[in-house]
């Protein structure tokens, strides 16, 4: 790897601050970017060049992006932040990374940017939720080129969600105006029934578990973005899904990772045949950083496979690519069938 420099918008955040760290432990030179100037100079390393800027003006993106050689979006809502931070690096001819969760904001960036990013670098939901389900069924695909349906069910021994979570999420509903989203027969859906509850059968020592059916993620959106699966459905523990929206549950702590585990297990149907992949780990907030740091670096150096607005799944090599998150995430199956 060469030495490049890396601006991280949003950089004094929860997830920014987990993005700043591990960019810097793999030799990058960051570039501190957020709006408020006080909190980039309270960040804790002397080292880190911290440069002011605000989505709502479009020259101090520009001047906070000079020099950069990459920017990772760490701010949300990624409604308000996405577009103008894309248009700011491609003014600046730069690679555009984000950890967006919002599924709107996402879709979004697909259908604004499509046309728009030819021959550049746009990857959105570069994150657990979006970029780490995609790589996990891109792998299960193996040489498959289409298949009937795919299943991401997440167990999570518990979710307290961060400020900016909550903030997201207030903004999603917004949107959604009461009802829900489910991705099926090869669309988007709007639907204002109940989520279906349900048991998933876990692997081995989580076991079967009640979750939450059509608790849908940014899977549905990075997923079909770019492989031949009509039928993308995500599953979220009950647990995990009454904790993150009720309004008592308190907010993550700011002082590194927690105790949270987590299990992805996804299951891929084509024909009569299944395919099956499960990730393990802690904290989903701190693992996104190495899985964006992965993708900045991957970019940065050349080891692509397609350009655009494209999902983490298209653009690199799945199976290369979980298997140098060892050992924060563990991955087991690789397409190998049920």
């Amino acid at each position: 790897m060469g030495t490049y420099d890396v601006a991280v918008f949003g950089a004094y955040g929860h997830t920014g601050r987990f993005v700043v760290a591990e960019l810097r432990e793999r030799g990058f030179g960051v570039l501190a970017v957020g709006r408020d100037e006080t909190k980039l100079r309270g960040l804790p390393w002397p080292d880190v060049e911290i440069r002011q800027a605000s989505v709502g003006d479009a020259g101090s993106l520009d001047r906070a992006l000079a020099g950069a050689d990459a920017v990772i979006n760490a701010a949300g809502p990624f409604a308000d932040t996405a577009a103008p931070v894309i248009e700011a690096a491609l003014r600046a001819g730069i690679p555009y990374l984000d950890v967006a969760a919002e599924l709107e904001a996402n879709m979004d960036t697909f259908a604004e940017f499509r046309d728009r990013a030819e021959g550049a670098t746009v990857i959105p939901a570069m994150a657990f939720f979006g970029g780490l389900g995609d790589l996990m069924v891109t792998a299960a695909m193996g040489e498959w080129t289409s298949a009937d349906e795919a299943h991401v069910a997440y167990a999570l021994s518990s979710w307290h969600p961060t400020e900016g979570t909550r903030a997201a999420g207030r903004v999603s509903r917004e949107r959604r105006d009461g009802k829900r989203i489910r991705f099926s027969g090869g669309r988007i859906e709007r639907r204002d029934d109940a989520l279906p509850e349900l048991d998933w059968d876990f692997p081995a020592p989580l076991g079967t578990r009640a979750v939450l059916g059509e608790f849908t993620m940014a899977d549905v959106v990075t997923v079909p973005s770019h492989l031949d699966i009509p039928e993308v459905t995500t599953y979220m523990t009950v647990n995990a899904a009454r904790e993150v929206v009720t309004p008592e549950t308190p907010t993550r702590a700011a002082d590194g990772p927690s105790s949270q585990e987590f299990v992805v297990d996804v299951v891929v149907r084509s024909g009569g045949e299944e395919r099956r992949i499960v990730a393990r780990g802690q904290d989903i907030y701190a693992i996104t950083a190495p899985l964006v740091v992965e993708a900045a670096e991957r970019v940065l150096d050349g080891r692509t496979k397609a350009t655009g607005v494209v999902s983490a799944g298209e653009i690199f090599d799945a199976a290369g690519f979980l298997a140098a998150l060892a050992p924060r995430v563990t991955v087991e199956g690789f397409g190998v069938p049920v």
